[in-house]
């Protein structure tokens, strides 16, 4: 489904008046506005193909109408959103729900929606019909190593299929781990995994990187064999220079000082980008800035202050993808509330007075500091955002614009009421 663009003008139209007074007065009290602007207008979150249709929790999925059937339907999505947002250009294929049929066939209509392929994600968590051997007990870490082989052979094959649609990236999760004290031996754990992950950065093409993503806990409970910054960093200094840590925001416990870990990866150039969403008590996978915004504010802080002091391109030099998706909300107002959250924290983050924040950690000003981040922090962008929005040739409110246009009726309309998006 496209959404034309006479219509996106109209409610741009109808708008016009009463944006244009919120930002000649944002415009009146930010410094630097257009320049602003301009880093906005360049900046693009991705968006993975599973949080196109309905989330789920570990007891049962709520599936939504008109959910996308098939890697075309998502990527119809996605252009959907890019359209309305022009901030959401690339989507994050993950296989093997996403296997093309016909490579040349997906790849002109990425480029009839101007849409991009972020990272190619492998998934060794789940057993796949028709597979030979069971990941029950792990994949990299198996003690099998039949079933380490078939773990390291279906991540050779994501990158080939990454490889045909112009992906640059792959991004590794493993669930592996233990839920019980004893089942595991740590360190054979690791070196097995480390040894996997060793031939899948082998098959990497040189211009290729590879994210090793960590989490805290789940679906193991007792320990998870990449459960920490840590842990990532070990395995991507181990690999070489093409292997990088991926940072989820859901994937730590509760209160980790996040934005350390940021200026800390940044600072040692093992920093491969985010995946976004939200939580209040563990991997929640709640809509971006729902619950803890001050705290996407100060991680954007950190980026933008790292970013900068390395001579580095917001826009490209780092991987962002939104990692979201819940079974309360319709996925694509969801995402639209997602990448609006990012794009206002990366705003405030570009107001931060650098020089002023500078001079009061040198000479230890704590109330100074807090000063300039909370003041910052509690400055309204929102015009700033939708002028960014409005000049790259999208909607001036998005959601609003997906309701009162009646896009999800049109979706079951065309798709039917029972469709499932593939998944979890």
């Amino acid at each position: 489904m496209r959404i034309d663009k006479k219509q996106i003008d109209q409610h741009n139209s109808d708008l016009q008046k009463a944006h244009q007074n919120r930002f000649d007065f944002a415009k009146s009290e930010i410094p630097h506005a257009e320049s602003i602007i301009q880093k906005l207008i360049d900046f693009n979150v991705a968006i993975p193909s599973w949080a196109l249709g309905t989330g789920g929790t570990r007891f049962a999925r709520f599936s939504g109408a008109g959910e996308p059937g098939t890697l075309e339907q998502k990527m119809e999505d996605v252009g959907m959103l890019h359209a309305l947002n022009n901030s959401s250009g690339a989507i994050s294929l993950h296989i093997p729900w996403d296997i093309p049929s016909n490579y040349g066939a997906i790849k002109n209509l990425a480029a009839d929606l101007n849409l991009k392929f972020d990272a190619m994600n492998s998934n060794t968590f789940q057993d796949q019909k028709g597979q030979a051997l069971s990941y029950k007990f792990g994949s990299l870490q198996n003690t099998n190593k039949a079933i380490r082989q078939q773990a390291i052979e279906h991540n050779i094959e994501v990158i080939k299929h990454g490889i045909e649609l112009g992906s640059k990236a792959l991004t590794v999760w493993l669930s592996d781990g233990s839920c019980f004290p004893g089942q595991l031996n740590f360190r054979k754990a690791f070196q097995n995994t480390l040894e996997g992950l060793q031939e899948i950065y082998a098959a990497l093409p040189a211009d290729w990187k590879v994210f090793v993503e960590y989490k805290a806990f789940e679906p193991n409970f007792y320990s998870m064999t990449v459960g920490d910054w840590g842990q990532s960093l070990l395995y991507a200094n181990k690999l070489g220079p093409k292997a990088f840590t991926l940072v989820d925001l859901g994937h730590h416990l509760p209160n980790a000082n996040i934005e350390q870990i940021v200026a800390l990866l940044m600072m040692e150039q093992k920093l491969a980008g985010f995946h976004f969403n939200d939580s209040k008590y563990g991997d929640d996978d709640l809509t971006v800035g729902s619950i803890k915004p001050y705290q996407l504010f100060l991680i954007f802080n950190e980026l933008v202050e790292g970013m900068d002091a390395r001579g580095m391109n917001h826009a490209t030099d780092l991987g962002w993808m939104i990692d979201a998706s819940h079974n309360v909300k319709d996925p694509l107002e969801d995402l639209l509330q997602s990448v609006e959250a990012i794009m206002i924290s990366y705003a405030q983050a570009l107001l931060v007075d650098r020089k002023g924040l500078n001079n009061a950690q040198d000479n230890n000003d704590v109330v100074a500091a807090q000063e300039i981040l909370q003041n910052t922090f509690r400055t309204d962008v929102r015009a700033i955002v939708a002028e960014a929005r409005l000049r790259a040739g999208g909607a001036l409110d998005p959601i609003a614009f997906y309701r009162n246009n009646k896009l999800r009726a049109s979706l079951i309309k065309e798709r039917g009421a029972n469709t499932i998006a593939t998944g979890l």
